[in-house]
């Protein structure tokens, strides 16, 4: 088997991994991927006091970093990592507001959390990934994938929050998307979430620009700044506390990744475990990579597999499409301008769209491998992993925090494994 796929050309309703789009439709899904992940890639460094363009700049340069570690073999984008902002927070003492003055010490302490994140991912190459087919039974791995979407739902709700006109601009989008998705043509099924976004956006504009029933886009900050221009790029400083304090956020990458990998492997029907450590080492390595010029560490994004199970697109090359128009956004600042424009209530009903999928999608483990929830071991595996996901439970171990995510991973590994004590099947 060659290293990188040979990505044989489809026009069916479901494309593989290994396979790919005619150039317009695979452009578009390319878009649509970027534009999933842009909410929470510009957002997360905002909260962290880091620069947006350069965040965005380094989730391209992380992607295709990942994709060649990968092999072209698991469909995944990076963008920056939620996981960090309470850490580099507490690192740098950062107000909320503005520029991060000390923004270099957090880049050293992102570096080491990369570092151990890539170091992890090695001991996996070595060890084999046998032990992920007794570690994630279907049970633990569709608990892990619900969670993934429950927890993101406190964002969604956050999100539509606000004024009735706001609130109706937000479900007129999902309502957009449902019906493309439900009765429209493959080819506009395939980029739903990118034509709700442009009917919410357009909507925006006639409402708020030309009626003024909505407070309107302001477009003075995309005017003003330049087509073309190198990204603020940030040394970091090595400071023992601020990595003690940053560097353990590899076990909540660890966690998410292996919950993305294992979910992406069940709705596309490829075995990704051989590529787990793979993964691993490609996100700990562009980790590394962002903080050394100033980006935030980045992780395997949710809402892109939320992308893929809506419109059943899994072909790897999308996300070299959407890393490189990501590269390219980096560099200039007046088109990150333009992404900033997009209104709030749009990436409201988008969010609620989208992570409503990823549970959902993800429900579809446990029917399709027929697990037992008469069985007591998969019914508390589950109904805890999902209220400790749900409820974004934080487990606080010293100055570290284990988010919702990670602590949902780690119960519904942990409980499987004791509830599994002395039994022999594998329900």
């Amino acid at each position: 088997m060659s290293y990188f796929p040979n990505w044989r050309l489809t026009n069916n309703s479901t494309v593989m991994p290994d396979e790919r789009l005619p150039a317009v439709p695979a452009a578009a899904m390319g878009i649509q991927h970027l534009l999933a992940m842009s909410g929470s890639t510009i957002v997360a460094p905002l909260l962290m006091g880091f620069d947006p363009n350069v965040a965005v700049f380094f989730s391209g340069v992380g992607t295709l970093l990942f994709f060649i570690i990968t092999g072209g073999r698991v469909p995944s984008y990076l963008g920056s990592s939620f996981a960090f902002i309470a850490v580099v927070i507490a690192a740098t003492g950062y107000a909320g507001s503005g520029a991060n003055a000390n923004i270099a010490v957090a880049l050293g302490g992102i570096i080491a959390c990369g570092a151990l994140y890539a170091v992890i991912g090695l001991v996996v190459m070595a060890i084999g990934t046998r032990w992920v087919e007794k570690l994630m039974p279907p049970a633990v791995t569709g608990a892990i994938g619900v969670s993934i979407g429950l927890n993101l739902a406190p964002v969604a709700v956050g999100q539509l929050k606000g004024t009735g006109a706001h609130m109706t601009i937000a479900f007129l989008t999902v309502l957009f998307m449902a019906l493309i998705s439900a009765y429209g043509p493959l080819a506009t099924k395939r980029i739903a979430v990118l034509l709700a976004l442009l009917f919410g956006y357009v909507l925006v504009l006639i409402l708020g620009n030309g009626l003024g029933l909505v407070p309107g886009i302001e477009f003075a900050a995309v005017a003003a700044a330049p087509w073309f221009g190198m990204p603020n790029f940030t040394a970091p400083e090595f400071s023992w506390p601020a990595i003690t304090l940053i560097a353990p956020v590899a076990l909540v990458l660890v966690a998410e990744n292996l919950g993305h990998i294992k979910a992406l492997g069940s709705i596309t029907g490829y075995n990704m475990d051989r590529y787990i450590g793979r993964g691993f080492l490609g996100d700990g390595l562009a980790t590394m990579i962002s903080g050394a010029g100033g980006g935030t560490g980045v992780t395997t994004y949710a809402e892109n597999i939320g992308v893929m199970a809506m419109t059943k697109v899994y072909s790897t090359l999308i996300f070299v499409i959407a890393a490189v128009i990501a590269i390219l956004l980096g560099l200039s600042p007046k088109f990150g301008a333009i992404l900033q424009t997009i209104p709030a209530p749009v990436l409201a009903g988008l969010a609620l769209a989208v992570f409503g999928l990823i549970a959902s999608a993800m429900a579809r483990i446990w029917i399709e491998n027929k697990v037992n929830f008469a069985d007591p071991r998969n019914l508390f595996t589950v109904g805890v992993a999902l209220i400790l996901g749900g409820g974004d439970f934080t487990l606080n171990i010293g100055s570290f925090a284990l988010g919702g995510i990670g602590t949902s991973t780690l119960a519904a590994l942990v409980l499987y494994q004791l509830l599994s004590i002395g039994r022999r099947d594998e329900a």
